[in-house]
């Protein structure tokens, strides 16, 4: 890998200031690489208590698409990156005016839409699964069209299982398009799948690529659950899958880290999904790799020389939700989970977010297990997940 940069591209030292467009538990663990890193992070996220905001140097708390917020941030950071696709993407080519921006906001605009970015992939040549695109009832097909059954999706802020509905036949279809209410939607065949994966990478300005180790994933009502590296998959699968996730990136001149997901289906790959930020199957790379995905993240934005991506512990790991927390029955209050039990594996690495307040289905924290075999973490982590009490 070629780590020369032009002098079009200048390194961003530390103790500059970067920037960070929203406070979840992803920018969360950028505020943490970079500050490790020398680097200081203003945060700018409506939510007073979000996770980035509480840890970082400076938190503006305002919503994405308020201009003077924006300019406020411009002003003071040297570079801005973002930790979720849906950021608004007229709020990024606003702030490229005046600094740096990555990824762009055309990458983040074709990934947050659907329709965009399923269109993208398939005219770049890139397998994906057959669909349709649906803009009134009228596009959806009849009972004898094959794409039955299918999922409809929504083509923007559907995400972890929101925004879709599994349907069978055109009066399904119809009944889900009206639940949601009418937006522009995705039908997409739904296939039998022999297991999902996903390959996360970093590339920075002079295309220079360096990505992770393939991840197979298991999810549980739509939501990541279980994440083991490296994939059980064939080594054919595993190195299949990471060609095709640096041509995603190239195709779409990317610049940051990405996450790249796919089905594997009759021993084929088919691309399912892009994100352009940091990616929760990602995040074993925490414990488990000599430079983490976040760390990554940093370097790309700053222009230093991406960071060796080689994982050296195999790893499982599992997302912990807001399910877990019972409630009292007589003050109905929320109780801690297990943690003394969870903690007593010596090769579990506890990672919990900092939100305030638990939810059935929000993403409070992930545990990774890491272990020289692959089937002992596995083991070991599904033993946690148990203790824990996650998927009960």
């Amino acid at each position: 890998m070629n780590n020369s940069f032009s002098e079009n591209h200048p390194v961003i030292l530390p103790p500059a200031m970067l920037g960070m467009l929203g406070g979840g538990q992803l920018g969360r663990f950028f505020v943490i690489a970079a500050h490790e890193m020398g680097y200081q992070v203003t945060v700018l996220d409506p939510d007073a208590n979000s996770p980035a905001g509480k840890i970082a140097d400076l938190h503006i708390c305002a919503a994405f698409d308020d201009k003077a917020a924006l300019a406020d941030l411009a002003q003071n950071c040297a570079a801005i990156t973002t930790e979720f696709e849906n950021v608004p993407a007229d709020s990024l080519s606003f702030l490229a005016e005046s600094t740096v921006v990555r990824p762009s906001a055309y990458s983040v605009a074709i990934a947050q839409h659907r329709v965009s970015e399923k269109n993208f992939l398939k005219q770049a040549g890139l397998p994906v699964a057959p669909y349709e695109v649906i803009n009134q009832v009228e596009d959806l097909p009849s009972d004898d069209s094959d794409i039955y059954p299918a999922i409809l999706k929504v083509a923007r802020f559907g995400y972890d299982g929101k925004g879709q509905a599994r349907v069978v036949n055109q009066h399904e279809a119809q009944v889900a398009f009206q639940q949601f209410e009418r937006e522009e939607c995705v039908l997409e065949k739904m296939l039998k799948l022999d297991y999902e994966v996903s390959v996360v990478l970093a590339r920075d300005v002079q295309g220079n690529v360096a990505t992770f180790p393939t991840s197979e994933n298991s999810h549980l009502n739509g939501i990541l659950d279980v994440s083991i590296v490296p994939a059980r998959g064939s080594d054919a699968i595993n190195h299949q899958a990471q060609k095709l996730a640096i041509l995603v990136a190239e195709k779409l001149d990317y610049t940051g880290v990405m996450g790249v997901e796919f089905f594997v289906c009759n021993g084929e790959l088919l691309v399912n999904e892009m994100a352009p930020r940091p990616h929760n199957s990602g995040h074993y790379t925490i414990d488990a790799c000599v430079t983490n995905q976040f760390e990554q993240q940093v370097r790309v934005l700053t222009g230093l020389p991406l960071g060796n991506s080689r994982q050296h512990s195999p790893a499982v790991m599992v997302n912990i939700l807001g399910d877990i927390w019972p409630v009292d029955a007589e003050t109905q209050a929320q109780v801690e989970p297990a943690w003394q039990q969870a903690f007593s594996n010596g090769q579990l690495k506890m990672h919990l977010y900092g939100k305030q307040q638990a939810r059935t289905g929000r993403k409070m924290g992930h545990f990774t297990v890491i272990n020289a075999s692959r089937d002992e973490a596995l083991k070991q982590a599904m033993q946690v997940r148990a203790d824990l009490n996650i998927g009960k």
